[in-house]
């Protein structure tokens, strides 16, 4: 992928011209993109150029503006979702990069125009809103109980996923994190996460967390006023931590937990696994769904409506906790015992 990069920054042709100008001129400057999307926009016309050599033939030193067609931009994303088994989620993004390409490509290459606009046009797939992935308290405490804090790493890995946790924040919203974002001297103890769009929100900590993370930034010299800048989180090069590092991180700590006891912590967990556990631990403690929506960093409250969605244990209870005897009770114990089939039924209702 470097070399088609790298390929695309040296070709003459007006497609990488474009191209070029848009993901490091437009996004950038004029729109503020921030780099995470540029990154990932970068590697869906990466995949588009792979599929435009592999499919049709054309590499990318012969590859135009004229071969950007509606037809090739379906047939695309029918081959990231079904040779790339892609989902559709994945497909509907790397359709976003195209159209924001095709956005851009409106007002520069009028020519083309009816071409932009039938691009512009076509439909992202539907995608099924499947249920968060989440664990139970039981299970991020025994996640928690891994690390071996008898050792710098093990104590700097604690105080990484217990923040991780406690903040709900995004993977990249830690790796991002420098040490003048920790405010943690005086009360209320919060932390400042910058999320998707750059936009920057503050989250209050718990005490339990504050000692932790108050442990690991004296252990680091964190507090020295030369380190405000540095990356809260960091390797041993003194490096930030990547997206993959932390999540190698928390692989190494779930496979363990998942070995002890495999009912609670399942194979596979992600760092948005995380994220959704402390959405659902606030909803099921009664907090509110907009308080929710702040501290997670959404746009909408509909973002976070797939928490309360997906929630059965709470809606079970409120409704049991609302439910208001109406009919006569004329059915006699005796008669539920007669009728053992019934009784098995309701009782698999709670379930």
């Amino acid at each position: 992928e470097m070399c088609i990069r790298d390929r695309i920054m040296t070709t003459r042709t007006d497609f990488a011209k474009y191209l070029t100008r848009f993901l490091s001129e437009y996004l950038p400057h004029q729109r503020n993109v921030s780099k995470n999307t540029i990154a990932s926009y970068r590697d869906s016309f990466v995949q588009f150029i792979n599929y435009m050599k592999g499919i049709n033939g054309i590499p990318v030193e012969r590859l135009l503006l004229k071969h950007l067609t509606r037809d090739n931009v379906i047939n695309y994303l029918q081959w990231l979702h079904n040779t790339k088994k892609n989902t559709s989620a994945t497909c509907n993004y790397r359709l976003a990069a195209i159209r924001s390409f095709c956005s851009y490509l409106q007002y520069i290459v009028i020519d083309n125009m009816v071409e932009w606009q039938s691009i512009l046009s076509i439909k992202a797939k539907k995608t099924e809103i499947s249920p968060p992935n989440y664990l139970s308290m039981e299970g991020i405490k025994l996640l928690l109980a891994q690390p071996d804090t008898t050792s710098w790493k093990g104590r700097r890995h604690l105080a990484l996923l217990s923040l991780m946790y406690d903040t709900g924040a995004r993977v990249q919203e830690i790796a991002d994190l420098t040490v003048d974002c920790v405010r943690i001297d005086t009360t209320p103890y919060t932390i400042r996460l910058t999320g998707k769009g750059r936009k920057t929100r503050i989250v209050p900590l718990a005490e339990a967390q504050v000692d932790i993370l108050r442990s690991y930034m004296e252990e680091n010299n964190l507090n020295d006023p030369n380190m405000i800048k540095k990356p809260l989180f960091f390797n041993g090069r003194h490096e930030k931590l990547t997206r993959e590092g932390i999540t190698y991180i928390l692989k190494i700590y779930a496979d363990m937990a998942n070995k002890q006891q495999p009912e609670i912590i399942p194979k596979k967990i992600s760092c948005h696994s995380i994220r959704h556990s402390k959405a659902m631990h606030l909803l099921q403690a009664g907090v509110n769904l907009v308080y929710i929506r702040d501290i997670l960093g959404h746009v909408s409250i509909q973002t976070t409506d797939i928490y309360a969605r997906a929630d059965s244990k709470a809606k079970r209870e409120a409704l049991e906790n609302a439910y208001t005897r109406l009919t006569p009770n004329t059915i006699t114990e005796k008669e539920w015992e007669r009728n053992k089939n019934l009784l098995e039924w309701l009782k698999g209702l709670g379930h």
